[in-house]
Protein backbone atom coordinates (compact mmCIF):
# COMPACT_ATOMS: atom_id res chain seq x y z
CA UNK A 1 0.00 0.00 0.00
CA UNK A 2 3.19 2.13 0.81
CA UNK A 3 4.43 1.92 -1.97
CA UNK A 4 1.78 2.79 -4.39
CA UNK A 5 0.45 6.17 -2.66
CA UNK A 6 1.55 9.10 -4.72
CA UNK A 7 2.99 11.70 -3.09
CA UNK A 8 1.14 14.82 -1.60
CA UNK A 9 1.07 18.41 -3.26
CA UNK A 10 2.91 19.70 -0.43
CA UNK A 11 5.61 23.01 -0.76
CA UNK A 12 8.32 20.36 -0.22
CA UNK A 13 8.37 18.82 -3.30
CA UNK A 14 7.54 21.77 -5.62
CA UNK A 15 9.71 25.08 -6.05
CA UNK A 16 8.53 28.77 -5.17
CA UNK A 17 6.98 30.11 -8.46
CA UNK A 18 6.99 33.78 -8.54
CA UNK A 19 6.37 35.78 -11.51
CA UNK A 20 8.94 38.56 -12.81
CA UNK A 21 8.61 41.80 -11.35
CA UNK A 22 7.88 43.42 -14.45
CA UNK A 23 4.95 40.93 -15.50
CA UNK A 24 3.35 40.96 -12.22
CA UNK A 25 3.09 44.82 -12.19
CA UNK A 26 2.15 45.08 -15.20
CA UNK A 27 -0.64 42.48 -14.62
CA UNK A 28 -1.48 44.14 -11.68
CA UNK A 29 -1.97 47.67 -13.28
CA UNK A 30 -3.85 45.88 -15.67
CA UNK A 31 -6.19 44.74 -13.15
CA UNK A 32 -6.48 47.47 -11.13
CA UNK A 33 -7.52 49.60 -14.03
CA UNK A 34 -10.01 47.17 -15.35
CA UNK A 35 -11.53 47.33 -11.71
CA UNK A 36 -11.43 50.94 -11.42
CA UNK A 37 -13.47 51.43 -14.80
CA UNK A 38 -15.56 48.55 -14.12
CA UNK A 39 -16.25 50.52 -10.71
CA UNK A 40 -16.77 54.11 -12.20
CA UNK A 41 -19.06 52.60 -14.79
CA UNK A 42 -21.45 51.14 -12.71
CA UNK A 43 -22.13 53.80 -10.67
CA UNK A 44 -22.36 56.05 -13.79
CA UNK A 45 -25.23 53.68 -15.13
CA UNK A 46 -26.44 53.00 -11.12
CA UNK A 47 -26.72 56.96 -10.80
CA UNK A 48 -28.21 57.70 -14.64
CA UNK A 49 -26.33 60.03 -16.16
CA UNK A 50 -27.10 61.28 -19.21
CA UNK A 51 -24.46 62.83 -20.31
CA UNK A 52 -20.93 65.03 -19.35
CA UNK A 53 -20.96 69.03 -18.90
CA UNK A 54 -18.31 70.17 -21.17
CA UNK A 55 -16.27 73.35 -21.12
CA UNK A 56 -14.04 75.28 -23.59
CA UNK A 57 -12.00 77.27 -20.99
CA UNK A 58 -9.42 75.71 -18.35
CA UNK A 59 -10.42 77.82 -15.32
CA UNK A 60 -8.33 77.30 -12.11
CA UNK A 61 -10.86 74.95 -10.10
CA UNK A 62 -10.83 72.53 -12.93
CA UNK A 63 -6.71 73.00 -13.05
CA UNK A 64 -6.53 71.90 -9.22
CA UNK A 65 -8.75 69.12 -9.78
CA UNK A 66 -6.27 67.91 -12.41
CA UNK A 67 -3.44 68.20 -10.57
CA UNK A 68 -5.42 66.51 -7.55
CA UNK A 69 -6.46 63.39 -9.90
CA UNK A 70 -2.80 62.62 -11.14
CA UNK A 71 -1.08 62.97 -7.55
CA UNK A 72 -3.82 60.35 -6.97
CA UNK A 73 -2.76 58.02 -9.76
CA UNK A 74 0.73 58.47 -8.84
CA UNK A 75 0.10 57.23 -5.14
CA UNK A 76 -1.94 54.33 -6.47
CA UNK A 77 0.56 53.15 -8.63
CA UNK A 78 3.47 53.45 -5.87
CA UNK A 79 0.84 51.58 -3.13
CA UNK A 80 0.26 48.85 -6.23
CA UNK A 81 3.97 48.59 -6.35
CA UNK A 82 4.36 48.36 -2.60
CA UNK A 83 1.73 45.80 -2.48
CA UNK A 84 3.33 43.56 -5.21
CA UNK A 85 6.77 43.84 -3.60
CA UNK A 86 5.33 43.01 0.06
CA UNK A 87 3.13 39.97 -1.18
CA UNK A 88 6.72 38.78 -3.19
CA UNK A 89 8.13 39.17 -0.26
CA UNK A 90 6.18 37.55 2.16
CA UNK A 91 5.88 34.16 0.08
CA UNK A 92 9.91 34.39 -0.17
CA UNK A 93 10.27 34.50 3.29
CA UNK A 94 7.42 31.59 3.94
CA UNK A 95 9.38 29.47 1.62
CA UNK A 96 12.38 30.41 3.33
CA UNK A 97 10.67 29.73 6.91
CA UNK A 98 8.95 26.04 5.45
CA UNK A 99 12.61 24.85 4.26
CA UNK A 100 14.41 25.56 7.13
CA UNK A 101 11.66 23.80 9.24
CA UNK A 102 11.88 20.83 6.85
CA UNK A 103 15.91 20.88 7.00
CA UNK A 104 15.40 20.71 11.19
CA UNK A 105 12.63 18.02 10.87
CA UNK A 106 14.92 16.14 8.40
CA UNK A 107 17.83 16.54 10.89
CA UNK A 108 15.62 15.41 13.62
CA UNK A 109 13.94 12.56 11.52
CA UNK A 110 17.54 11.01 10.59
CA UNK A 111 18.66 11.10 14.62
CA UNK A 112 15.33 9.37 15.01
CA UNK A 113 15.54 6.28 12.49
CA UNK A 114 19.31 6.08 13.88
CA UNK A 115 18.16 5.42 17.45
CA UNK A 116 15.51 3.21 15.74
CA UNK A 117 17.82 0.90 14.36
CA UNK A 118 20.44 0.64 17.43
CA UNK A 119 20.90 -2.61 19.37
CA UNK A 120 19.60 -1.60 22.78
CA UNK A 121 15.30 -1.43 22.88
CA UNK A 122 15.74 1.65 25.77
CA UNK A 123 17.34 3.71 23.00
CA UNK A 124 14.90 2.21 20.28
CA UNK A 125 12.13 3.48 22.56
CA UNK A 126 14.10 6.60 22.25
CA UNK A 127 13.64 6.79 18.75
CA UNK A 128 10.33 5.67 18.17
CA UNK A 129 8.89 8.54 20.83
CA UNK A 130 10.64 10.88 18.63
CA UNK A 131 9.31 9.84 15.45
CA UNK A 132 5.64 10.01 16.86
CA UNK A 133 6.90 13.81 18.83
CA UNK A 134 8.14 14.49 14.87
CA UNK A 135 5.24 13.19 13.39
CA UNK A 136 2.91 15.70 15.37
CA UNK A 137 4.94 19.12 14.77
CA UNK A 138 5.83 18.38 10.74
CA UNK A 139 5.30 21.08 8.91
CA UNK A 140 3.07 19.42 6.30
CA UNK A 141 0.86 15.95 5.87
CA UNK A 142 3.90 14.61 3.91
CA UNK A 143 6.32 14.47 6.17
CA UNK A 144 4.34 13.27 8.66
CA UNK A 145 3.39 10.70 6.64
CA UNK A 146 6.77 9.90 6.55
CA UNK A 147 6.90 9.59 9.88
CA UNK A 148 4.14 6.91 10.65
CA UNK A 149 5.43 4.80 7.64
CA UNK A 150 8.76 4.06 9.24
CA UNK A 151 6.80 3.68 12.34
CA UNK A 152 4.64 1.19 10.41
CA UNK A 153 7.84 -0.33 8.70
CA UNK A 154 9.29 -1.15 11.81
CA UNK A 155 6.32 -3.17 13.15
CA UNK A 156 6.10 -5.21 9.86
CA UNK A 157 9.70 -6.46 10.31
CA UNK A 158 10.74 -9.79 10.99
CA UNK A 159 11.64 -10.70 14.74
CA UNK A 160 12.94 -14.13 16.02
CA UNK A 161 9.95 -15.65 18.52
CA UNK A 162 10.52 -16.15 21.63
CA UNK A 163 13.15 -18.67 22.99
CA UNK A 164 11.95 -19.37 25.77
CA UNK A 165 12.61 -18.86 29.48
CA UNK A 166 15.10 -21.58 30.04
CA UNK A 167 18.87 -21.47 31.72
CA UNK A 168 20.26 -21.71 28.56
CA UNK A 169 18.41 -18.52 26.77
CA UNK A 170 17.83 -16.49 29.36
CA UNK A 171 19.69 -13.78 28.06
CA UNK A 172 17.71 -13.88 24.74
CA UNK A 173 14.30 -14.37 26.43
CA UNK A 174 15.07 -10.91 28.38
CA UNK A 175 15.77 -9.22 24.86
CA UNK A 176 13.11 -10.45 23.01
CA UNK A 177 10.64 -8.90 25.81
CA UNK A 178 12.29 -5.81 25.85
CA UNK A 179 11.83 -5.85 21.66
CA UNK A 180 8.35 -6.99 22.20
CA UNK A 181 7.96 -3.55 24.52
CA UNK A 182 9.15 -1.80 21.60
CA UNK A 183 6.52 -3.04 19.24
CA UNK A 184 3.88 -2.42 21.69
CA UNK A 185 4.83 1.21 22.22
CA UNK A 186 4.39 1.96 18.70
CA UNK A 187 1.07 0.42 18.46
CA UNK A 188 -0.49 1.94 21.92
CA UNK A 189 1.07 5.20 20.21
CA UNK A 190 -0.86 5.07 16.91
CA UNK A 191 -4.34 3.92 18.76
CA UNK A 192 -3.30 6.99 20.92
CA UNK A 193 -2.88 9.33 18.03
CA UNK A 194 -5.75 8.12 15.99
CA UNK A 195 -8.10 8.92 18.48
CA UNK A 196 -7.22 12.17 18.30
CA UNK A 197 -10.26 14.61 16.64
CA UNK A 198 -9.40 15.41 12.97
CA UNK A 199 -7.46 18.47 12.41
CA UNK A 200 -6.02 18.85 16.48
CA UNK A 201 -2.00 18.97 17.05
CA UNK A 202 -1.53 15.42 18.03
CA UNK A 203 -4.14 13.46 15.70
CA UNK A 204 -3.46 11.25 12.70
CA UNK A 205 -6.24 10.66 12.02
CA UNK A 206 -6.75 10.82 7.27
CA UNK A 207 -3.27 9.51 7.58
CA UNK A 208 -2.42 5.95 6.15
CA UNK A 209 -1.61 3.25 8.11
CA UNK A 210 0.16 0.11 6.96
CA UNK A 211 -0.23 -2.72 9.49
CA UNK A 212 -0.30 -5.61 6.96
CA UNK A 213 0.99 -8.29 8.38
CA UNK A 214 1.59 -7.14 11.73
CA UNK A 215 1.01 -9.26 15.04
CA UNK A 216 -1.00 -7.52 17.41
CA UNK A 217 -0.64 -9.03 20.63
CA UNK A 218 -1.17 -5.90 23.06
CA UNK A 219 -4.44 -3.92 24.26
CA UNK A 220 -4.58 -1.27 21.04
CA UNK A 221 -7.42 1.62 21.37
CA UNK A 222 -9.15 2.76 18.51
CA UNK A 223 -12.48 3.62 20.36
CA UNK A 224 -14.44 6.67 18.90
CA UNK A 225 -11.71 7.48 16.10
CA UNK A 226 -13.45 8.22 12.66
CA UNK A 227 -11.75 6.42 9.66
CA UNK A 228 -12.95 9.27 7.26
CA UNK A 229 -10.23 9.08 4.78
CA UNK A 230 -6.78 7.77 3.99
CA UNK A 231 -6.25 4.49 3.65
CA UNK A 232 -5.83 1.58 6.64
CA UNK A 233 -4.91 -2.02 6.28
CA UNK A 234 -4.49 -4.66 8.90
CA UNK A 235 -4.42 -7.31 6.04
CA UNK A 236 -2.86 -10.58 7.20
CA UNK A 237 -2.31 -9.23 10.37
CA UNK A 238 -2.68 -11.25 13.51
CA UNK A 239 -4.14 -10.56 16.43
CA UNK A 240 -3.25 -12.99 18.58
CA UNK A 241 -3.89 -11.53 22.47
CA UNK A 242 -4.72 -8.56 24.09
CA UNK A 243 -7.48 -6.62 23.55
CA UNK A 244 -8.22 -3.86 20.31
CA UNK A 245 -10.97 -1.24 20.80
CA UNK A 246 -12.83 -0.01 17.68
CA UNK A 247 -15.57 0.92 19.97
CA UNK A 248 -17.85 3.81 18.72
CA UNK A 249 -15.44 4.09 15.70
CA UNK A 250 -16.75 5.56 12.84
CA UNK A 251 -16.14 4.30 9.26
CA UNK A 252 -17.65 7.14 7.13
CA UNK A 253 -14.95 7.42 4.27
CA UNK A 254 -11.81 5.85 2.92
CA UNK A 255 -10.80 2.31 3.38
CA UNK A 256 -9.76 0.39 6.11
CA UNK A 257 -8.62 -3.73 5.33
CA UNK A 258 -8.55 -6.57 7.82
CA UNK A 259 -8.48 -8.81 4.54
CA UNK A 260 -6.93 -12.11 5.33
CA UNK A 261 -6.54 -10.98 9.10
CA UNK A 262 -6.45 -13.84 11.81
CA UNK A 263 -8.51 -13.43 15.03
CA UNK A 264 -6.69 -16.40 17.00
CA UNK A 265 -6.68 -15.05 20.62
CA UNK A 266 -8.07 -11.06 21.10
CA UNK A 267 -10.68 -9.85 22.21
CA UNK A 268 -11.99 -7.25 19.24
CA UNK A 269 -14.25 -5.18 20.09
CA UNK A 270 -16.37 -2.87 17.60
CA UNK A 271 -19.44 -2.29 19.62
CA UNK A 272 -21.41 0.51 18.40
CA UNK A 273 -19.39 1.37 15.84
CA UNK A 274 -21.05 3.25 12.64
CA UNK A 275 -20.62 2.07 9.15
CA UNK A 276 -21.75 4.72 7.46
CA UNK A 277 -19.51 5.28 4.09
CA UNK A 278 -16.09 3.51 2.36
CA UNK A 279 -14.87 0.01 2.40
CA UNK A 280 -14.13 -2.16 5.14
CA UNK A 281 -12.71 -5.83 4.02
CA UNK A 282 -12.59 -8.60 6.09
CA UNK A 283 -12.24 -10.72 3.14
CA UNK A 284 -10.81 -14.00 3.35
CA UNK A 285 -10.14 -13.72 7.30
CA UNK A 286 -10.26 -16.01 9.97
CA UNK A 287 -12.19 -16.10 13.04
CA UNK A 288 -10.34 -19.09 14.69
CA UNK A 289 -10.51 -18.31 18.53
CA UNK A 290 -11.21 -15.13 20.69
CA UNK A 291 -14.05 -13.18 20.74
CA UNK A 292 -14.91 -10.24 18.00
CA UNK A 293 -18.17 -8.66 18.76
CA UNK A 294 -20.08 -6.10 16.53
CA UNK A 295 -23.05 -5.51 19.10
CA UNK A 296 -25.43 -2.66 18.10
CA UNK A 297 -23.23 -1.68 15.46
CA UNK A 298 -25.10 0.35 12.64
CA UNK A 299 -24.44 -0.92 9.14
CA UNK A 300 -26.15 2.55 7.15
CA UNK A 301 -23.81 3.08 3.95
CA UNK A 302 -20.26 2.43 2.20
CA UNK A 303 -19.66 -1.58 2.02
CA UNK A 304 -18.67 -3.90 4.67
CA UNK A 305 -17.75 -7.38 3.13
CA UNK A 306 -16.82 -10.63 5.12
CA UNK A 307 -16.87 -12.61 1.41
CA UNK A 308 -14.63 -15.94 2.05
CA UNK A 309 -14.21 -15.27 5.77
CA UNK A 310 -13.68 -18.45 7.77
CA UNK A 311 -15.61 -18.54 11.34
CA UNK A 312 -13.81 -21.72 12.83
CA UNK A 313 -13.83 -21.11 16.42
CA UNK A 314 -14.03 -18.41 18.82
CA UNK A 315 -17.46 -15.95 19.50
CA UNK A 316 -18.51 -12.73 16.92
CA UNK A 317 -20.93 -11.42 17.91
CA UNK A 318 -23.72 -8.87 16.27
CA UNK A 319 -26.33 -8.63 18.37
CA UNK A 320 -28.86 -5.70 18.34
CA UNK A 321 -26.92 -4.71 15.32
CA UNK A 322 -29.12 -2.47 12.85
CA UNK A 323 -28.34 -3.05 8.74
CA UNK A 324 -30.16 -0.20 7.07
CA UNK A 325 -28.23 0.59 4.25
CA UNK A 326 -25.17 -0.03 2.32
CA UNK A 327 -24.21 -3.37 1.70
CA UNK A 328 -22.41 -6.06 3.99
CA UNK A 329 -22.02 -9.50 2.38
CA UNK A 330 -21.16 -12.73 4.01
CA UNK A 331 -20.96 -14.23 0.22
CA UNK A 332 -18.44 -17.73 0.67
CA UNK A 333 -17.78 -17.27 4.14
CA UNK A 334 -17.50 -20.69 5.89
CA UNK A 335 -19.49 -21.28 9.64
CA UNK A 336 -17.54 -24.62 10.34
CA UNK A 337 -17.00 -24.59 13.91
CA UNK A 338 -16.80 -27.64 15.26
CA UNK A 339 -18.97 -28.96 18.36
CA UNK A 340 -17.53 -31.05 21.01
CA UNK A 341 -20.20 -33.52 22.92
CA UNK A 342 -19.88 -34.45 26.49
CA UNK A 343 -22.68 -36.21 28.51
CA UNK A 344 -25.63 -35.92 26.02
CA UNK A 345 -24.65 -31.81 25.99
CA UNK A 346 -23.39 -29.95 22.92
CA UNK A 347 -20.98 -27.13 23.29
CA UNK A 348 -20.46 -25.24 19.71
CA UNK A 349 -16.48 -23.87 19.68
CA UNK A 350 -17.49 -21.65 16.91
CA UNK A 351 -20.35 -19.30 17.78
CA UNK A 352 -21.95 -16.32 15.50
CA UNK A 353 -24.76 -14.37 16.68
CA UNK A 354 -27.31 -12.09 14.86
CA UNK A 355 -29.63 -11.67 17.64
CA UNK A 356 -32.26 -9.38 18.01
CA UNK A 357 -30.24 -7.63 15.20
CA UNK A 358 -32.38 -5.53 12.56
CA UNK A 359 -32.29 -5.88 9.08
CA UNK A 360 -33.91 -2.83 7.89
CA UNK A 361 -32.55 -1.75 4.92
CA UNK A 362 -29.93 -2.01 2.55
CA UNK A 363 -28.35 -5.49 0.91
CA UNK A 364 -26.72 -8.25 3.30
CA UNK A 365 -25.44 -11.12 1.40
CA UNK A 366 -24.95 -15.08 2.89
CA UNK A 367 -24.74 -16.57 -0.73
CA UNK A 368 -22.55 -19.43 -0.85
CA UNK A 369 -22.18 -19.29 2.35
CA UNK A 370 -21.25 -22.73 4.32
CA UNK A 371 -22.92 -23.40 7.56
CA UNK A 372 -20.88 -26.66 8.09
CA UNK A 373 -20.30 -26.50 12.03
CA UNK A 374 -20.65 -24.19 14.79
CA UNK A 375 -23.78 -21.90 15.66
CA UNK A 376 -25.14 -19.41 13.79
CA UNK A 377 -27.98 -17.53 15.66
CA UNK A 378 -30.40 -15.34 14.16
CA UNK A 379 -32.82 -15.35 17.25
CA UNK A 380 -35.11 -12.56 17.73
CA UNK A 381 -34.05 -11.15 14.54
CA UNK A 382 -36.23 -8.44 12.70
CA UNK A 383 -36.39 -8.73 8.93
CA UNK A 384 -38.41 -5.41 7.95
CA UNK A 385 -36.64 -4.20 5.17
CA UNK A 386 -33.76 -4.38 2.52
CA UNK A 387 -32.69 -7.38 1.25
CA UNK A 388 -31.16 -10.08 2.98
CA UNK A 389 -29.81 -13.22 0.61
CA UNK A 390 -28.94 -17.18 1.87
CA UNK A 391 -29.51 -18.23 -2.08
CA UNK A 392 -27.03 -20.72 -2.70
CA UNK A 393 -26.00 -21.15 0.93
CA UNK A 394 -25.49 -25.05 2.11
CA UNK A 395 -26.58 -25.54 5.50
CA UNK A 396 -24.63 -29.39 6.31
CA UNK A 397 -23.58 -29.07 10.01
CA UNK A 398 -23.83 -27.06 13.48
CA UNK A 399 -26.62 -25.47 13.63
CA UNK A 400 -28.26 -22.16 12.31
CA UNK A 401 -31.16 -21.02 14.44
CA UNK A 402 -33.55 -18.46 13.21
CA UNK A 403 -36.40 -18.80 16.46
CA UNK A 404 -38.24 -15.90 16.95
CA UNK A 405 -37.40 -13.83 13.86
CA UNK A 406 -39.68 -11.64 12.42
CA UNK A 407 -39.78 -11.34 8.89
CA UNK A 408 -42.55 -8.71 8.30
CA UNK A 409 -41.41 -6.65 5.69
CA UNK A 410 -38.21 -6.40 2.84
CA UNK A 411 -36.93 -9.50 0.56
CA UNK A 412 -35.34 -12.50 2.32
CA UNK A 413 -33.99 -15.58 -0.15
CA UNK A 414 -33.25 -18.94 0.56
CA UNK A 415 -33.58 -19.75 -3.08
CA UNK A 416 -31.62 -22.51 -4.26
CA UNK A 417 -30.35 -23.40 -0.28
CA UNK A 418 -29.30 -26.68 0.36
CA UNK A 419 -30.25 -28.23 3.76
CA UNK A 420 -28.02 -31.43 4.17
CA UNK A 421 -27.31 -32.07 8.25
CA UNK A 422 -26.95 -30.24 10.70
CA UNK A 423 -29.59 -28.41 12.79
CA UNK A 424 -31.88 -25.13 11.19
CA UNK A 425 -34.46 -24.26 13.33
CA UNK A 426 -37.47 -21.58 12.24
CA UNK A 427 -39.44 -22.14 15.61
CA UNK A 428 -41.15 -19.24 16.74
CA UNK A 429 -40.51 -17.17 13.19
CA UNK A 430 -43.61 -15.13 12.54
CA UNK A 431 -45.13 -14.05 9.03
CA UNK A 432 -45.10 -15.54 6.07
CA UNK A 433 -41.61 -17.79 5.23
CA UNK A 434 -38.51 -16.36 3.41
CA UNK A 435 -38.58 -16.63 -0.30
CA UNK A 436 -37.64 -19.90 -1.32
CA UNK A 437 -37.52 -21.51 1.89
CA UNK A 438 -40.18 -23.94 1.73
CA UNK A 439 -38.96 -25.14 -1.57
CA UNK A 440 -35.59 -25.59 -1.05
CA UNK A 441 -36.06 -27.43 2.16
CA UNK A 442 -38.63 -29.82 0.38
CA UNK A 443 -41.84 -31.58 1.63
CA UNK A 444 -41.60 -32.94 4.62
CA UNK A 445 -38.61 -31.12 6.05
CA UNK A 446 -34.99 -33.20 6.42
CA UNK A 447 -34.73 -34.11 9.98
CA UNK A 448 -33.01 -31.50 11.70
CA UNK A 449 -35.22 -28.86 9.75
CA UNK A 450 -37.57 -27.47 12.09
CA UNK A 451 -40.28 -25.10 10.69
CA UNK A 452 -43.52 -23.26 11.97
CA UNK A 453 -46.80 -25.36 11.66
CA UNK A 454 -48.09 -22.71 9.65
CA UNK A 455 -45.45 -22.40 6.90
CA UNK A 456 -46.55 -26.14 6.43
CA UNK A 457 -50.71 -25.91 5.83
CA UNK A 458 -51.56 -25.67 2.45
CA UNK A 459 -51.82 -22.36 1.27
CA UNK A 460 -56.19 -21.65 0.51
Amino acid sequence: MTANRQPRPTPDNRELRLWRVGRALTLTFVAAVLVASGIFYGLVYLLDFQEIDTTAKLNAKTLFDLVKLSFGVVAGAGALVALVVAYRRQRVDEAGAHREATRLHTERFSQAVDKLGSDSPAVRLGGVHALAGLADDAPDDSLRQTCIDVLCAYLRLRYSPDPGEGPAHLEEHHHYLALREVRHTILRLIGDHYRQPKGTHRSWQGCDLDLTGVTIDCNMDFGGATFSGGAVSFGGATFSGGAVNFRGATFSGGKVSFRGATFSGSNVNFVGATFSGGVVFFVDATFSGGVVSFDDARFSGGNVNFGGATFSGGAVYFGGATFSGGAVSFGGATFSGGAVYSGGATFYSGAVSFGGATFSGGAVNFEIAEFSGGEVYFGGATFSGGAVSFSGATFSGGAAYFGGATFSGGEVYFSGATFSGGAVNFEGATSPAPHGLLASVGTPPPAGVTLPSAWLLPTP
